[in-house]
């Protein structure tokens, strides 16, 4: 519940300067609150004296930084320089949230190796399931201890992710491979007995005829779609068969090779982006494409959308990630992005948050964004590289429950990030 001050008379913290003063009434769903009154407060104030503000009414007993959200905007600037950008008259009383600023991300360990890690996922609790260039999936609890490997594919792993992580009898591992194939294998139990045990691949779904460049199961487990290089999508069904299978459908309507493929948490939708520069809308229960989103002149590389599916992610080779709004029955003008100084190869949304987006780039770096102030991430932090050598274009992310995982040239990197719904500040 957000706690609003009452109209009471003003604090006008102007007075004792020439400075023009902005009239403020500040909210918070924190512990932290401020008496129910209306603030006249120094146009030039920026979070700094804002948080030292709440700090000193309070009386706080350990000094407690803090961020601010003007109209769905965090402030970056001062109040003046947001006024004068919004439009924001002298006399307009402004409603600003505050909230906690929280520590950036602690890397917790790595899993160092010798071949790139193509894809990650932690969608099993207390687990990290990796995809390599070696042609091997593997699994790993959250000590980095070596539980389970996988083997079957004949070429790099590009792309894996769980069949219903969660379930204790029909768990299992969906991989896709540069050698044009998917693979399901059981996994009856994830906890390893003694040294790793491997584990086979039971059959190979069969449409692509060049490499896979992911694999994604919708939220319910029921099917697969399988995304390639020859321009084509594939749904199978998650049943694990007896012999290898065909797609239940077969999506064709690009004409570049097709970068990822991913499901609508909710529903029947699919979307796919490709080297084509466009993002296509599927249905999957009919096999059909349902609408087209062109960006001319930017072949797209991955694809990420929020929690509440409002906004699609698109990473490019024009270093940008583009946002498109799904609420909008056409596209009218550019899309907002977010800027890169290196070419982005992946990206991941919060698992709840409709507002915070991971991406990692070749240059090494992970950007924690929040799409509430867009002009810069609100952390960066860099991956390790092996030990001995330069490379650390990262590949793959996935994020759930506070940890974020890594992977790419220099192996895989585990890291503890906040699950509060607020601003993560270096």
């Amino acid at each position: 519940m957000v706690m609003r001050s009452k109209e009471k008379p003003c604090f006008d913290l102007a007075m004792a300067s020439s400075e023009l003063s902005h009239p403020v009434v500040f909210t918070t769903t924190t512990q932290h609150v401020l008496p129910p009154s209306k603030y006249l407060i120094p146009a030039g104030w920026a979070r700094f004296q804002l948080s030292q503000l709440i700090n000193k009414t309070l009386a706080l007993p350990q000094p407690t930084p803090f961020d601010f959200l003007v109209r769905g905007q965090i402030l970056r600037g001062t109040i003046a320089e947001w006024c004068a950008l919004n439009g924001v008259k002298e006399e307009e009383t402004l409603e600003i949230e505050y909230f906690e600023s929280l520590m950036p991300p602690k890397r917790l360990g790595s899993i160092e190796g010798e071949e790139w890690i193509g894809s990650v996922s932690c969608q099993a609790k207390g687990h990290i399931l990796t995809g390599s260039y070696d042609s091997v999936v593997r699994i790993y609890d959250l000590s980095q201890n070596l539980l389970h490997s996988i083997s079957g594919h004949t070429g790099p792993v590009t792309s894996v992710c769980w069949a219903s992580p969660d379930s204790l009898t029909s768990r299992a591992v969906i991989s896709g491979s540069h050698d044009g194939t998917a693979r399901i294998t059981p996994v009856p139990n994830l906890e390893s007995q003694g040294s790793p045990q491997p584990l086979l691949s039971t059959a190979s779904l069969l449409l692509h005829t060049s490499p896979l460049s992911s694999v994604a199961v919708n939220a319910s487990g029921s099917h697969i779609l399988t995304a390639g290089w020859d321009g084509l999508l594939g749904l199978f069904s998650t049943e694990i068969p007896q012999e290898d299978e065909a797609p239940l459908h077969v999506l064709k309507s690009h004409t570049g090779k097709i970068t990822r493929g991913i499901f609508q948490k909710s529903g029947k939708t699919a979307y796919s982006c490709s080297m084509d520069s466009t993002i296509r809308m599927w249905d999957t229960e009919l096999g059909v494409c349902t609408d087209t989103i062109t960006a001319n002149n930017r072949p797209m590389t991955d694809l990420a959308i929020l929690s509440d599916e409002t906004t699609l992610l698109a990473s490019s080779s024009d270093r940008v990630v583009s946002l498109y709004d799904l609420r909008q029955a056409t596209q009218s003008g550019p899309p907002p992005v977010l800027p890169h100084p290196s070419f982005p190869s992946t990206l991941c949304a919060h698992p709840t948050s409709s507002h915070k987006v991971a991406s990692g780039a070749y240059d090494g770096f992970v950007r924690m964004w929040d799409l509430r102030s867009m002009k810069s991430p609100v952390n960066v932090f860099e991956v390790a590289s092996k030990k001995g050598k330069d490379g650390k274009k990262i590949l793959a992310l996935d994020w759930v429950q506070g940890l974020l995982v890594v992977g790419g040239e220099a192996a895989v990197d585990l890291w503890k990030v906040s699950e509060n719904d607020e601003v993560t500040r270096s």
